[in-house]
């Protein structure tokens, strides 16, 4: 409820078929762990979909569940890769001998999708600077948040990554090359600077960071206006970056999403030849195994690993901040006498306290995520015996939290995209909501009732459960390769079994949170009385009502608490009423249309405050 009336903002939230034999020996145990996890479903409905889920067995039940199907996973894996050999990689499939994919790589239809890509790019900006301000009206938050972020990422993981092809920015800059007369094979940077061997993708990896505080803590993200200055200012940024060291040089460091869907390709069943990371450049497409691609003998630098490590910690703090765990953690500081005068500093500096404390919890996840696998990979190199260095271990083993990253964002975002996914529909024909019916789509209804709780919740759980088996598989190839013996690469797995088991549980730990929490922490259930507001707790009491049905509401508190009236439009909020007082009295509401209302009060104070309300029926 909180990160809905928050924002429209993200509107957001793997089963595939394994060739057996190297990266594919995980087909066993991955199709074993989802059997058990679906073998049991019963209606439900969360509360972002109306009411809280009761799940048909109690969720530590479930918990040990899919934690046993990953350690079930490891023993099958051990068998498969007890008996040490040579790996032999099978030759990927060359693409361009189908006709289809001849006809698709033809220099005119290259240009007709470069074309595409960079007028969207532009529509993105030019109705976010001059379109409506009203967020749901806009085509920029909902293409860039939905369709771009969540959807472009399940298309680069589950299909093939095609954003070397599409990225207006490489797009633009090397259409500016060709106007400087410069050839594509001249790589080299503009201004004759080359890219410092000791920075790494650490530019990519706080750009990245910046971004997801953009999406995830800021309340400017779905302004219209705001996202597309946001654009135009990374834009920016990219450009100088390929000016000053060269388009690819700069593809390959410094832009982040150039890496992050790399990242996620490298799952993909249809990929670029074979190379090492960072490799962003457009190539021929091959089909290959199911996360085959991630299987590398040569280690990765820290700053990839951090890059890797921070896509997996940044989605996993956005489905901590939906947990009634991070609501009684706030509400800990802000009683905590220790704090007070932080917490008074931070006021006095005009600054909103809970957007400080989001974005120091945000910047400790990476940081915790890195020291938490750096402490494991020396636990994997003691009991491997390996003389290598820890950072060069971690190396080696960081593509295997790759499937789990793509899980827990298959998990965590897919519901948001079936349902507010729709909402591009009837913004194709009017992008700017200046009343256009372009395509003819403009009077589409959203239906919100196409996923319910229970589809999100068993998805998760196969999500999950199928990410942490694939990335043991990935984890046992690459160390049947890497190591001495069949017996040391056995050995260096049970740290990684460790961590995989752990992580599978708190995984769906926190994605079961605003399934089957108990609503009872912010609903009133009396239609009066007195309660105690902690600092950022919030109440509602909700009504069912027809139009022109009425209510009539007051209530008192010792300080000003933000008040309102809402109905849920999709996932779009919708205030009737909305006000900062410490009290109403003898206010009637009427319905305008068939729809749940809800009372809220929210205390954004430092302190606690008592309400008092009464609600009446008429």
């Amino acid at each position: 409820m909180a990160k809905a009336t928050k924002r429209l903002k993200i509107f957001k939230s793997i089963l595939a078929r394994f060739r057996m034999g190297n990266a594919g020996q995980v087909a066993l145990p991955l199709f074993g762990a989802v059997s058990i996890m679906l073998s049991g479903t019963l209606p439900a409905s969360a509360h972002a979909f109306g009411t809280r889920y009761d799940l048909p067995l109690p969720l530590k039940f479930y918990l040990l569940g899919a934690g046993a199907a990953v350690a079930l996973s490891f023993v099958i894996m051990a068998f498969a890769f007890r008996a040490r050999r040579e790996h032999a990689d099978k030759p990927w499939t060359n693409l361009s001998d189908i006709g289809l994919m001849r006809a698709l790589s033809h220099p005119g239809v290259i240009t007709v999708v470069q074309v595409v890509s960079v007028g969207l790019f532009i529509l993105v900006v030019a109705a976010g600077l001059f379109g409506t301000r009203e967020t749901s009206g806009n085509f920029a938050p909902t293409f860039v948040w939905i369709v771009w972020w969540v959807g472009f990422a399940y298309v680069a993981a589950l299909i093939g990554n095609p954003w070397p092809a599409v990225n207006p920015w490489s797009i633009v800059f090397a259409w500016l090359e060709r106007l400087a007369g410069r050839t594509p094979e001249n790589h080299r940077s503009m201004l004759g600077l080359t890219y410092p061997a000791w920075l790494g993708l650490w530019p990519a990896v706080a750009l990245f960071g910046l971004f997801a505080w953009f999406e995830l803590i800021s309340e400017l993200a779905t302004v219209p206006g705001i996202l597309a200055v946001a654009v135009v200012i990374y834009s920016a940024i990219t450009w100088i970056g390929m000016t000053a060291f060269g388009r690819d040089v700069w593809l390959a460091h410094g832009e982040a999403f150039s890496l992050a869907f790399e990242v996620f390709g490298r799952f993909a069943p249809i990929g670029g030849e074979k190379n090492e990371f960072p490799d962003v450049r457009p190539r021929r497409w091959q089909i290959r195994p199911y996360a085959s691609a991630l299987v590398e003998t040569g280690a990765c630098r820290l700053s990839a690993t951090a890059f890797v490590l921070m896509m997996l910690a940044t989605v996993t703090f956005d489905g901590f901040k939906e947990t009634p765990l991070w609501g009684d953690l706030l509400q800990w500081i802000a009683l905590a006498p220790s704090f007070h005068s932080v917490i008074r500093g931070v006021h006095d500096l005009g600054l909103d306290f809970h957007i400080v404390l989001e974005t120091v919890v945000l910047a400790a996840f990476p940081l915790l995520f890195l020291a938490v696998y750096i402490g494991f990979s020396w636990l994997t190199k003691r009991f491997a015996g390996d003389a290598r260095p820890v950072i060069e271990i971690a190396g080696l083993f960081v593509f295997s939290l790759v499937p789990i990253a793509i899980a827990y964002h298959l998990a965590h975002y897919l519901s948001y995209l079936l349902v507010a996914g729709q909402f591009i529909i009837p913004l194709v024909s009017d992008p700017f909501g200046f009343g256009w019916n372009l395509l003819g789509t403009a009077g589409y209804r959203v239906e919100i009732g196409v996923v319910g709780a229970k589809f999100v919740w068993y998805t998760a759980v196969t999500a999950i459960v199928a990410g942490h088996v694939i990335a043991i598989g990935v984890a046992h190839a690459v160390a049947s390769r890497v190591f001495g013996s069949a017996s040391a690469a056995l050995r260096s797995q049970y740290p990684y079994l460790v961590l995989m088991v752990g992580y599978t549980m708190i995984s769906l730990w926190i994605l079961s949170q605003p399934i089957v929490g108990s609503p009872s922490l912010s609903e009133l259930r009396a239609s009066e009385g007195t309660v105690s507001l902690a600092p950022f707790e919030f109440r509602e009491r909700c009504y069912t009502m027809a139009s022109r049905d009425r209510i009539r509401y007051e209530f008192e508190t010792d300080r000003p608490v933000e008040f309102d009236i809402h109905f849920h439009d999709g996932f779009t909020v919708r205030y009737a009423v909305k006000r900062t007082t410490n009290s109403i009295h003898q206010t009637p509401f009427v319905a305008q249309k068939d729809q749940r209302y809800c009372l809220m009060w929210f205390n954004k104070g430092l302190t606690s405050a008592t309400l008092k309300y009464l609600v009446v029926e008429r």
